[in-house]
């Protein structure tokens, strides 16, 4: 990974909303969260341990393990503050369901595009004062064991001077595994952990490299065991 990326211009993607979000975006935020409890509790009897930790104003990084695709709707549940989420470009292929998911927060990048250019993107995000949920693994995965982790979580905490929010959800995978087409019956667990702190920056502003291997290190072991809580409290042991 680059020590220091170049300056984006706002893209398209990310101009959706930068900053504040307007009153229409709250307002559609708020019922379609509204509807995503409504739905995880009847299929779930959603829990939300430690919510506490999730910072109430300013921006910031939510970082959750990723079983199943339910996943970036049950972080919506961590705070009513409109998040930013990542999103794959096909989702934009449908122009009604790219409106809509755009309005609510959602930018579209492209399989396969370089990380540089991801990470400017999400740099633009953050920037403007708006809390981004990334997932560190990168992708979808099985099993009790957390994947090895991707550097951009903590590279871009560096870069903005910004927390990064670690979060375990458990019964998610068993909720809509892989190539489910229709939810299933599932506890539900989301255990929020504490805040790190970003990696420091330079006087230059860069970020030193074993400063973020060591930050991508220590979010690493701390989604494990929040990973291993929530599954445990799901009644769905990684034991």
């Amino acid at each position: 990974m680059a020590e220091d990326a170049p300056e984006l211009r706002p893209g398209a993607a990310a101009r959706t909303w930068l900053g504040a979000p307007s009153r229409r975006t709250r307002f559609s935020y708020a019922i379609v969260r509204g509807l995503i409890r409504v739905v995880a509790t009847l299929f779930g009897r959603v829990r939300i341990v430690g919510q506490e930790h999730v910072p109430t104003a300013g921006a910031f990084i939510v970082a959750p393990v990723h079983r199943s695709n339910v996943d970036f709707a049950l972080t919506s549940l961590l705070t009513p503050t409109p998040m930013r989420y990542m999103g794959k470009d096909a989702i934009w292929k449908s122009k009604p369901l790219g409106r809509f998911v755009s309005m609510l927060g959602a930018f579209p990048v492209r399989r396969g595009a370089a990380d540089r250019e991801s990470l400017r993107v999400c740099r633009e995000v953050v920037d403007g004062g708006s809390p981004l949920v990334m997932f560190p693994e990168g992708t979808r995965n099985r099993g009790p064991e957390v994947a090895e982790l991707f550097d951009g979580t903590a590279y871009l905490a560096g870069r903005c001077g910004v927390p990064v929010v670690p979060v375990g959800i458990g019964g998610s995978e068993a909720m809509m595994p892989r190539g489910a087409r229709f939810l299933r019956f599932s506890r539900l667990v989301l255990v929020v952990g504490a805040p790190l702190s970003p990696p420091e920056r330079s006087a230059a502003g860069q970020v030193r490299r074993s400063a973020v291997k060591a930050m991508t290190a220590e979010l690493h072991q701390e989604l494990q065991l929040l990973f291993d809580e929530a599954q445990s409290r799901a009644g769905r042991s990684n034991g």
